[in-house]
């Protein structure tokens, strides 16, 4: 027999650690501190806990992700993820939602009336346990309420629909098995929550923690899903790498981490906390890489293009990202010095990781209607969500490693969210970011092969255009490709020997250094270095290298 019991209240368990939080997991309910019976209500001390970010031994990291979720005799923690959450629902549970809408729509409900036809429409879990039983209805308000807070239009907004059907079918589906043993002086349902979410998962989890289920959330690349949705403080524990999340564990791994490995990830991890400089070869590959144009007179250009990112002025490593200095200029005219002229010119294209373009348009246009991509890629915040368009069935890049997937998505929201493109007569802002967001979806094979090579600590590659007007003009649309490739961290040089407007005529001046020289010289040829200072240059390269 339950004890007359009439209000359950919930608390979060104060002071826990990265050391303790797991023995106040496990233990029951009455001795937690926050935990109290008198006056017929009952308070709880809750467990709520952030791990983002993922430590150096991911091995051992998946493998405890494991025990959580399986090892139910010592945890009893139920998984929910974007994979594992069951979607299935009832089609009369389906219609009762919308015939709850359509009272709405006449009749324009409080939130208690609303949570109301909900209850009497059976769409509200029940339990024998009067107490949780009112809970239940209590935590639906409370969600309710946060939603008209947070959202435009409140009960009127045309997600709720979406967001509601979601949270009814979890409940059924994960949340109804647990309330079968829920019990206020033992236990309530615990959970943890892996990986990417999306709006519906944060209210739902935010319904299971106004119930008083304990809940611990991971998440490697350090994203939280509780921002914005719990103001009062949770533990978080920030692990010391973000990386993209795997699939969750459905096996132990068998690898074991030696000492040595981890004492040199730790290493690694230290120098590179410090801003040391000391980066060991494609240590970055998975951070995310943007740029900073640097500002400099035609003499820099050519000493700064052949320096390392990592000891140009203000490269920095921080949060999983990297800021590589880059340059982004045009050269107008030629030297009266002909000679020092083509030998820096020829130095810079002959360099190991430079691209040399003589033909143009070097981007054939694409006249795809990415309008509903590109809007299916926004969040809520109105700019592109980079996960989004990285999972979508037209995302190009997919057979590139994640690192460089996830750089290219973030430099193709970049350029959307400031567009540098100058709009074509009656084109709205709008208009220039859905182009933006098309161009980038078909970059030729010689552009991605130059980002694969690029060590984002080491070499910058260059992409050198020598536009002399006599094979081809540059396009709109190479200019979009210039855009994301500068915004992405790629050394860009453009020269026009006879001082006529090309790029100018598609992005803000703003963006690029121009220095003038000399002369004007039109339908000047390319000169090709000496067969002899070709083999002299290559052979110092291959020295450096030590090839």
């Amino acid at each position: 027999m339950y004890p007359p019991l009439n209000q359950l209240s919930v608390r979060p368990v104060g002071a826990l650690s990265n050391e303790n939080w797991s023995g106040m997991l496990k233990k029951p309910l009455p001795e937690r501190p926050n935990y109290s019976l008198e006056n017929g209500t009952i308070q709880i001390g809750q467990v709520l806990g952030k791990f983002l970010g993922i430590p150096i031994d991911t091995d051992d990291y998946y493998n405890q992700l494991y025990d959580y979720v399986n090892n139910t005799a010592e945890w009893n923690l139920h998984l929910l993820s974007e994979e594992s959450l069951d979607k299935t629902i009832n089609n009369a549970h389906f219609q009762a939602i919308q015939k709850v809408f359509n009272i709405n729509q006449e009749q324009k409900l409080s939130i208690n009336r609303f949570t109301a036809f909900l209850d009497g429409e059976q769409l509200l879990l029940k339990s024998s346990v009067p107490v949780i039983h009112r809970k239940l209805r209590e935590a639906m308000i409370a969600t309710l309420e946060l939603y008209t807070k947070i959202e435009t239009d409140g009960l009127k907004n045309q997600e709720l629909r979406r967001v509601l059907v979601d949270l009814v079918k979890w409940s059924i589906n994960h949340l109804q098995p647990q309330l079968e043993t829920a019990d206020p002086q033992k236990a309530m349902p615990k959970f943890l929550w892996y990986g990417d979410f999306k709006k519906s998962h944060q209210y739902f989890l935010f319904y299971l923690s106004k119930l008083g289920c304990d809940i611990v959330i991971f998440h490697p690349e350090g994203k939280d899903i509780l921002a914005g949705i719990i103001d009062e403080p949770v533990f978080t524990h920030r692990f010391q790498n973000n990386l993209p999340a795997e699939p969750f564990p459905t096996e132990k791994r068998t690898r074991k981490t030696t000492v040595a490995y981890r004492a040199s990830k730790e290493i690694e991890t230290i120098l590179n906390q410090e801003g040391s400089g000391l980066y060991k070869p494609w240590q970055l590959r998975d951070y995310t890489p943007s740029s900073i144009t640097l500002k400099t007179t035609y003499d820099e250009l050519f000493i700064l293009c052949k320096e390392i990112a990592m000891i140009r002025p203000d490269f920095e490593v921080r949060n999983g990202e990297v800021k590589i200095p880059t340059i982004f200029a045009k050269v107008q005219g030629v030297s009266r010095n002909r000679k020092e002229y083509w030998e820096r010119l020829q130095a810079l294209s002959q360099l190991e990781h430079s691209l040399l373009i003589r033909k143009l348009p070097l981007t054939i246009a694409s006249t795809s209607d990415f309008r509903f991509h590109y809007r299916n890629a926004l969040g809520r915040d109105g700019l592109i969500v980079p996960e989004n368009m990285m999972r979508s069935h037209y995302w190009p890049y997919s057979f590139l490693s994640a690192g460089l997937q996830k750089g290219i998505a973030n430099a193709v929201r970049s350029i959307c969210e400031k567009p540098g493109l100058k709009p074509l007569p009656n084109e709205s802002l709008e208009d220039v970011k859905m182009y933006l967001f098309t161009q980038a979806m078909f970059m030729q094979k010689n552009i991605i092969q130059l980002l694969e090579r690029f060590d984002y600590s080491q070499h910058v590659p260059k992409v050198i255009i020598y536009n002399n007007e006599l094979s081809g003009m540059l396009s709109r649309s190479d200019a979009a490709l210039l855009l994301l490739l500068n915004q992405f961290g790629i050394d860009i040089v453009l020269y026009n020997p006879p001082g006529h407007n090309d790029i100018e005529n598609y992005l803000d001046d703003q963006l690029y250094d121009k220095h003038w020289l000399d002369d004007i010289v039109f339908e000047l040829e390319f000169k090709e270095p000496s067969l002899f200072k070709k083999g002299l240059f290559q052979g110092i390269l291959k020295n450096l290298r030590g090839d």
